[in-house]
């Protein structure tokens, strides 16, 4: 019997880099697809599997997505997405979240591939007014004043609208993820720390994944998730303040006991997005970061779990395996 085919997207970042690993791990002939100017050193290193095909293009071009998806491909996992909380970058995230998944619908539609897994977030629910939730509650990130929450759902509807079409697809919807790979989201968090540059800690509290139950879970949910369904993928619940302490225990480094109050951030926030109209760079802290903190996202998972056998982690494992990581790859120095 011959290896399954899946094509992923996004395949250079941190989660994209987490599904890659475990479809090669199960087997999966893997097609996987980056941008010209990506960084590829991680993605690079799986290279020495034989199963493993590098496909250049971009989910804004829907000529690359075309060329690159193997027809009648087991599985699409469609992992890209942009993370950004700058209004400076809302257009290009537009592009990317809701454009690019609709190129990537038509596309697996027309290369007749036999499900599309598509990596949402639990930002589509955007601001909740009971805690936790699950996907019984109403999703309000259209209506959201953050433009990451809005494109998340917006890219769920282009899935939708493709599911209309005859597309089978299933939609994970993961919290805060924490793993190896990462030094531009969480990990930044514990380089900051290392470097004595984390003054103040948001306040409030989420829902942590394991970047690696969150790949397995893609893979489960290609061949156990119910069409048209969303999941929700939360795990450990946990302050950020608590994060943070474990980030400090694991560098010898003091770190905030509490959160600083949200009020207090505002002012900060305003200026740096006055300043970026200027720099444009984007800035550590925005008004749309600020308000997304204030939308906690604790979620329950009993779905994921029950269905697709999805698994949380405790907090202190996630950290300390990101933090091994970042040592590993000599982003931090090992502690004496």
């Amino acid at each position: 019997m011959s290896a399954r085919t899946a094509f992923v997207t996004g395949a250079t970042g941190f989660l994209g880099l987490h599904v890659v690993e475990q479809l090669l791990l199960a087997g999966f002939r893997v097609v996987a697809l980056h941008r010209a100017t990506s960084d590829q050193r991680f993605l690079s290193r799986f290279t020495v599997n034989p199963a493993l095909t590098l496909a250049e293009g971009d989910i804004t071009d829907p000529e690359s997505l075309a060329r690159a998806i193997p027809d009648g491909c087991d599985g699409v996992f469609h992992v890209a997405g942009n993370t950004s909380f700058w209004r400076g970058g809302n257009a290009r995230q537009t592009r990317e979240n809701v454009d690019g998944t609709r190129h990537v619908v038509d596309a697996a539609i027309a290369r007749r591939a036999k499900r599309l897994v598509l990596t949402s977030s639990c930002s589509a629910w955007g601001d909740q007014p009971v805690l936790p939730f699950d996907e019984s509650a109403p999703q309000n990130g259209g209506t959201s004043k953050v433009n990451y929450e809005r494109t998340k759902y917006l890219g769920e509807v282009e899935a939708r609208s493709g599911i209309a079409r005859g597309l089978d697809a299933v939609i994970l919807n993961p919290t805060k993820i924490l793993g190896k790979y990462d030094r531009t989201s969480w990990g930044r968090l514990i380089l900051a720390v290392d470097a004595g540059k984390l003054p103040a800690v948001p306040p409030g509290r989420a829902s942590f994944c394991c970047a690696v139950e969150v790949a397995k879970a893609h893979i489960a949910a290609l061949d156990r998730g119910r069409s048209g369904e969303n999941y929700l993928l939360g795990g450990t619940d946990a302050s950020f303040v608590e994060f943070a302490r474990i980030a400090g225990r694991l560098r010898g480094r003091w770190t905030p006991r509490f959160g600083t109050p949200l009020a207090l951030m505002w002012p900060a926030a305003l200026a740096f997005d006055a300043i970026s109209t200027f720099t444009k760079r984007a800035p550590d802290l925005t008004v749309q970061s600020v308000i997304s903190l204030g939308h906690s996202p604790l979620v329950r998972s009993e779905k994921a779990s029950r269905e697709l056998g999805y698994r949380a982690v405790p907090l202190e494992e996630m950290v300390q395996n990101c933090h091994a990581w970042l040592v590993a790859e000599g982003f931090l120095t090992p502690r004496e």
